[in-house]
């Protein structure tokens, strides 16, 4: 009776079957877990680019506005200036009509053209100036001759 064999007796082909069943399923298992792992780490670095994209986006964004506010307040400032300007010509057209305005314009054109020319004698640059430079009278009536001119020269406007 010992060539019977007993149930629980296995046969050396089944035992390697089930190993070799064992390795393909472990096989397989660590091939998904290396799949999923390089898809997970595609995906992060697909993330980090997209983060990195929206980080440059959201930049050019903020410094085109910045440009856009420097510029639009730069434009204020100088509207303000010329609006400013405006209304100090008006103020000086009227105050030369009025009694003496015409004589404190004169002597307002002396002072600053005494000023500039006292700055210019002070700078070390060497000037070619005309002879009459120095000639303070003849100076300030050529200036009040532009003014005396152009009321004349515009008459649209009175």
């Amino acid at each position: 009776m010992g060539t019977a064999s007993t149930p629980s007796a296995k046969r050396p082909t089944e035992n390697l079957d089930a190993v070799a069943l064992l390795t393909k399923l472990r096989a397989e298992r660590e091939k998904r877990a290396v799949i999923l792992t390089s898809e997970g780490e595609r995906d992060a670095a697909i993330n980090t680019a997209e983060d990195q994209k929206q980080q440059v986006i959201k930049a050019s964004e903020a410094k085109k506005q910045q440009q856009i506010n420097e510029a639009e307040g730069a434009a204020a400032a100088i509207l303000a200036i010329a609006n400013a300007t405006a209304e100090g010509i008006r103020k000086v057209a009227e105050a030369i009509q009025v009694s003496g305005g015409y004589e404190a314009v004169q002597l307002r054109v002396a002072e600053q053209y005494i000023t500039q020319f006292a700055e210019l004698a002070k700078s070390s640059n060497t000037m070619i100036l005309p002879a009459s430079v120095s000639d303070v009278g003849l100076m300030i009536a050529m200036a009040m001759n532009v003014i005396t001119r152009t009321p004349q020269a515009s008459p649209a406007r009175q």
